[in-house]
């Protein structure tokens, strides 16, 4: 149950960001919740292995690189889904920053994790 709240929270967060930055379009609920189901599966299968094969580089920036990664991802993931789209690289990476901090601060509020034992 709590992930398909995580869903809808990520979807609605992303439609925040569509209003918050013009350069970030996305056509309606469809759309953003077919977006963050993509940018789930991407940042849970794709970013890893990003994250370790620029290990170097993210070191060499005390891990600044990151956030470049979630950018491209984000860029990425509108390249595919049909109503989602982003004006280019700066634009994803303002919109992936406004987005994870969107959805980070929904998801504590609206759907805590339960008490550990």
């Amino acid at each position: 149950m709590r992930l398909l709240l995580v869903w809808l929270i990520n979807a609605l967060s992303l439609l925040a960001v569509a209003y918050l930055m013009p350069s970030v379009r996305v056509e309606g609920v469809y759309a953003a919740l077919v977006a963050a189901l993509l940018l789930a599966v991407v940042n849970t299968l794709i970013r890893p292995v990003l994250l370790l094969v620029t290990l170097p580089i993210n070191i060499l920036t005390l891990g600044l690189f990151t956030f470049v990664i979630n950018a491209l991802l984000f860029w990425f993931v509108a390249s595919f889904v049909e109503g989602f789209a982003v004006g280019g690289f700066w634009s994803a990476f303002w919109g992936a920053l406004a987005y994870s901090l969107i959805s980070t601060l929904a998801s504590g509020l609206l759907a805590p994790r339960g008490r550990e034992t």
